[in-house]
This record gives structure tokens, sequence and C-alpha cells, in this order.
């Protein structure tokens, strides 16, 4: 596959991510301007729910249909579909308008999971780490553009935000149309209706060999990741005083170094540790990281200890490696489906829970989600214990030594 497209997937994932945190800024004020204030609160954690639903339900079936069809009809038919989604909200006149533009708008936006199956296609498996390190990278990225470009597309109205995600998909559909071949290469499975299920999908993707119990590290470790996006905030403005100013800082730095780190040391870690090794030391890192940050009482405690949470990032691309390597050149678009849906049902369920248990610890010590979230790893040593595992990724690190 060309390096430009390549790049254009990755520019893909990149306007995803920043979709998600767009319209963020102005959701608020526009629910303001179509319901009653009060009410605002509710219809806003409801619509960034549907969201994330709406992505976990689709990303099975979207990477079913790439395996069948292949990526690009997939692709091109998402970015054209988020442009006029975005188009419909960006002109809604009432409120229930807005309810199912998140809907198709999370549909569309699962295309992350048929963008990681065409990286899987392209070419040398030595080089799925790195590959999926940048994808990571661009994912970060996004998830810190979205929000910037929307509070500043705001400035001129709550609806522009939605008219520059159209302008950016459209941009994306045209470019991939040009530029983007056809990465799905071999037999392709028969059509069968019940991949429209994405729940069959899923259970598909776990019957492959030694895929369940990898599938279940990367749970393991979405929701261990959702501990700093649902408290960073919060616990940043109680245990250290941080304003408004304070915390877009140390987000904005946060989200930098974790970029960086998965654009940079996925590939050479995983040839030198081969994956296994890497995404323990993603999982150390992590864990130490959260476990120091429970007992940290100043703030400049904090920039030593964002290097640490960085590191562990680059746990997850050594991971999709494995898993990518082990599902088979047949069945990526419904791996990285399924890969898709955990990660957003993730998203759903670890904030609601490691909120609840903050809450829950106010007024005494607060550290208890971060001591929580570390022990999440602690699920993934018996799966990575097993002597497949082992074995496997030995066998995978000599490969990468000998290429």
């Amino acid at each position: 596959m060309p390096d430009r497209a390549i790049a254009l997937l990755l520019f893909i994932v990149t306007l995803d991510a920043a979709g998600i945190g767009l319209i963020m800024p102005v959701l608020p004020g526009l629910l303001d301007q179509l319901s009653d204030p009060a009410s605002t609160p509710a219809h806003y954690g409801l619509l960034l729910s549907l969201y994330a639903l709406a992505q976990c339900l689709a990303g099975p079936v979207l990477g079913a249909l790439s395996d069948r069809y292949g990526r690009r009809p997939v692709l091109l038919a998402s970015l054209a579909g988020a442009a006029v989604d975005y188009v419909v909200m960006a002109a809604a006149p009432a409120l229930w308008v807005l309810y199912p533009g998140r809907i198709l708008a999370g549909i569309t936006g699962a295309t992350g999971a048929v963008a990681a199956a065409s990286i899987a296609d392209a070419g040398d498996p030595s080089r799925r780490a790195r590959r999926f390190g940048l994808l990571s990278a661009c994912f970060g990225l996004g998830m810190i553009v979205g929000p910037a470009l929307g509070g500043l597309a705001g400035l001129a109205g709550a609806r522009m935000p939605f008219v520059a995600a159209a302008l950016a998909n459209g941009v994306a559909c045209l470019l991939a149309l040009v530029w983007l071949p056809e990465s799905r290469q071999g037999a392709r499975p028969p059509w069968s209706w019940r991949a429209l299920n994405p729940v069959a999908g899923l259970r598909q993707a776990l019957g492959g060999k030694g895929l369940g119990g990898l599938l279940w590290v990367f749970l393991v470790m979405q929701m261990a990741g959702q501990v700093p996006g649902a408290l960073w905030v919060l616990y940043g403005q109680d245990r250290f005083q941080w304003d408004a100013a304070a915390v877009g800082l140390s987000l904005a730095g946060f989200g930098a170094l974790h970029a960086l780190t998965q654009a940079t040391l996925p590939g050479p870690l995983s040839a030198r540790l081969g994956e296994r090794g890497a995404l323990a030391v993603g999982m150390a890192a992590d864990a130490a990281g959260y476990v120091l940050l429970a007992w940290a009482t100043q703030s400049w405690m904090v920039a030593p200890l964002m290097l640490l949470l960085a590191a562990g990032g680059v746990g997850a691309p050594a991971l999709q490696a494995l898993l990518s390597a082990r599902a088979g050149a047949g069945s990526q678009g419904q791996l990285q489906g399924a890969m898709n849906s955990l990660a957003s049902a993730a998203a759903i369920a670890g904030p609601l829970a490691f909120t609840t248990l903050y809450a829950a610890s106010v007024g005494g010590w607060t550290g208890w989600p971060w001591v929580t979230g570390a022990a999440l790893y602690l699920l993934c040593v018996p799966v990575l214990a097993r002597p497949g595992t082992r074995h496997g990724t030995a066998a995978q690190a000599s490969q990468h030594r000998r290429a």
C-alpha cells in the first residue's frame, strides 16, 4: 500500500477521534437553544452515551462488511454518511434531530476498525506494531485537536463545529476516492446476514485461536485506560487545586506525550522484546503511574508521572499487533470491529464506574480509583502467562529479529 494511502488512513482515524470531541465545547450551548436549559445536563450525557453505544454496536458490523466487500467501499460510504449527518445536525431545527444524528455519527465514526484492518492488510507483519502505534497516536492526537478546534469554531456560533466536521469528512471522502486502494486481497468469506448482528460478530472473533484471552486483555486495558479520562479534571481540581487553565495545559501535555510515545516506541520495543514483552512494559508503566498518582500530594509530581503514564501507551499497539497476527488475513475487519466494540463498551462503563467510586471516596482518601485501575491489570496475568501466549509471542519476536 502506498505511503500516502497509509497517511490517509491515519488522517481518517484522527478525524474520527476529533469528531468525538469537536462538538463537546458547543453542545451544551446548542442544547440550551433547543430545549429547557435545566434539562441540558441530562440530554448532554445521554447524547454522549448514545454515540459510544452506536460505535460499540457498529464496529463489528462494519468490520464484517469490510471483510466481505472490501475496506475501500465501507470507508467511502462511512465518510460520505458522516458528512451528510453533520450537515443535518448543523441545521437541526429541534432537539429530537440531534438524537438520531448522534447515533448515525457513532455508526459512521466506527471506521477506525476498518482503517485498522486496512493497515493490518498492508504488507510486512514485522511493521504492524509500529503502524498500530501510529494509529493509536493519531487517535490520541484527534482527541486533543477535536475539542480545541471545536472551541475555536464555536466562537462563530454553536452550529459551526458541525459544519467544520461535515467539511472535514467530505474532504477525507474525496481524498479516499482518489488515493485509497483496496487493501483486502484473497478469498472473501460468503455473505451472511448474521454479520449484521454485532454480538454474533464478536462471538465469531472470539472463536479464533488464542483470540478470546487476548481480547479479554484488550478489554481490561481499555477499562483501566478510562481512569485518566474520567478523573483527570476532578482529581486535579480537588487534589492539586488546578484551575481551568492548569487542567487544559495538563491534558494537552499528557495527550502530546502519549501520542509521541505511541508514534515512536512500539515498533522498536516490539522488535527487541516481542509483542508480549512490549505489552508487559506498557502495563507495568501504566499501573506504576496510577499507583504513584494516587499518593501524589503536590502538583509538580504530576509532570514526571505523565512520562510514566505515556510510556504505558506502548502496550495497546503491541497487543493489537499480536491479535492481528493471530487473526489471519481473512478476518482482520471482524477482529478490528470486535476490538472497536469492546473499546466502546469500556468507554460507556468505565467513566461511570470510576466516577462513582471517586464520588464515594470524597471526604476520605480519593486515590482508590487509581489503585483500582492499576489492580485491573492483574486480571491479565493468567492469560499472558499461558504457554501458548508466551511461545507465540517469542516466535514473533524471533521473526522480527530475523527481519
